[in-house]
């Protein structure tokens, strides 16, 4: 599956409507790696381990930079990250799949050069654990 269609939406509550944010140009890799957790009895004659928490790792997305009208998500993010609020989001796959999680933002604007494009970042401080939806099934 390519991964044109794809969208991200935002809800300030879990249960509200997202709004798509406008230019995305790319998206995360996305689920859990739980640490791996040493614990070894002394009677054992191997090391034994046992998965521990998760990590998401980094969650950044890549938007196209614009910032010409009060509804660009340049601008939208940059002040939910100064009031540090707890957004909801769903990644919609186009086959229907939902990831859904609550987070924190930050943007950071990119660098210029000579036919070179402005973009941002929006990276994630993930505050919940990431559900996963499959798409239904026709049977």
């Amino acid at each position: 599956m390519l991964a044109n269609g794809i969208k991200l939406g935002y809800s300030t509550s879990k249960n509200g409507s997202y709004t798509d944010l406008e230019g995305l140009k790319e998206v995360p890799e996305m689920g859990i790696e739980p640490e791996k957790v040493e614990n070894t009895c002394l009677s054992d004659t191997v090391k034994q381990y046992e998965f521990g928490i998760g990590d998401a790792g980094d969650l950044t997305y890549k938007f196209k930079y614009e910032n010409s009208k009060s509804t660009s998500p340049y601008r939208v993010m940059r002040a939910y990250q100064a009031s540090k609020t707890v957004l909801y989001f769903r990644e919609t796959l186009p086959d229907g799949t939902l990831y859904d999680y609550a987070a924190q933002v930050s943007v950071k604007r990119s660098g210029g050069a000579v036919n070179g494009v402005l973009e941002f970042d929006l990276n994630m401080a993930l505050q919940s654990e990431i559900e996963v939806t499959d798409p239904s099934t026709s049977a």
